[in-house]
């Protein structure tokens, strides 16, 4: 068995997101959807109608008037802020565990997750993006891939490091010549076999930005330059996280300035209360 073949086995094996967030990747790409698809494919999951529910109806959202149903909560806060806490609420399981060949200890990757997602809708906005919900959930599980990976990782992790330090290559690159896949290639095969839809996929597959033509994307360039500034805050970066190279072109065709970049990151740091209030309450 090759050790392709061996990660396509794991996948398998692995606890795959909730069917209810498979369905919400789904919808939130259907331009004609409205608050009642939301509101009915969240309230047949019991666990996810209580969880959503109890969050708004936490004293940190503050509703006057209380939430009794899913449909009250989608009224009262939109489609995209329920949309979001059911992605991150769903992600906790698959994402908390320890990554430890990226250097991640229980719970890091999720963080780091909750962070870069919540970096992607500031982007999305200065991008002029109107599907912020698809944007957030992608930069909230693009490096799922390393669920199955980290493990080979840590095995040769020295000849990766190697390459990185004496040869000049990216973490990517080293993961791709020493494993024969990176982590992007191996979270996309995750998204095929779950099912994700194909815009899921490729945001997942070129989120380091690997191919060259994928830069005018303006979708694929928003998770990039989500991933990009939340590693530059240092925020749960791992052993792999200073060891990419960042791709100034980009900036230039998507018409967005060093001091927007300064820009998100200040507003990162007032919205650093809402990272913290998702981590809790998704727990």
């Amino acid at each position: 068995m090759t050790t392709l073949e061996k990660m396509i086995r794991e996948i398998k094996e692995l606890t795959p997101m909730p069917a209810v967030a498979n369905r919400l990747l789904e919808m939130i790409e259907e331009p004609d959807s409205s608050i009642n698809d939301i509101a009915r494919i969240i309230q047949y999951d019991p666990v996810m109608t209580v969880d959503i529910l109890k969050i708004c109806n936490s004293a940190y959202l503050g509703l006057k008037i209380p939430a009794e149903s899913i449909k009250d909560a989608v009224n009262m806060l939109g489609t995209d802020q329920i949309v979001q806490l059911a992605m991150v609420k769903s992600s906790a399981k698959v994402l908390s565990g320890r990554q430890q060949g990226y250097g991640l200890e229980q719970g890091d990757m999720w963080r780091y997750s909750v962070s870069s997602a919540v970096i992607a809708k500031q982007v999305a906005l200065r991008l002029g993006l109107n599907n912020k919900s698809t944007i957030f959930t992608a930069a909230l599980i693009k490096d799922i891939g390393k669920i199955i990976l980290e493990k080979y990782v840590f095995k040769e992790y020295k000849k990766i490091d190697t390459l990185v330090k004496k040869s000049g290559y990216s973490f990517r690159e080293a993961e791709k010549k020493v494993l024969g896949i990176d982590h992007a290639e191996l979270g996309a095969l995750i998204g095929k076999i779950w099912k994700f839809s194909p815009r899921m996929i490729k945001l997942i597959q070129h989120h380091h930005l690997r191919d060259d033509s994928m830069m005018n994307d303006k979708e694929v360039a928003g998770v990039y330059l989500a991933d990009c500034i939340c590693m530059m805050m240092g925020n749960g970066v791992g052993a792999d996280g200073l060891s990419y190279r960042f791709k100034d072109q980009l900036m230039k065709i998507h018409n967005i300035s060093h001091s927007d970049i300064t820009a998100i990151m200040a507003e990162f740091g007032v919205n650093m209360h809402e990272v913290k209030i998702l981590l809790k309450m998704a727990q």
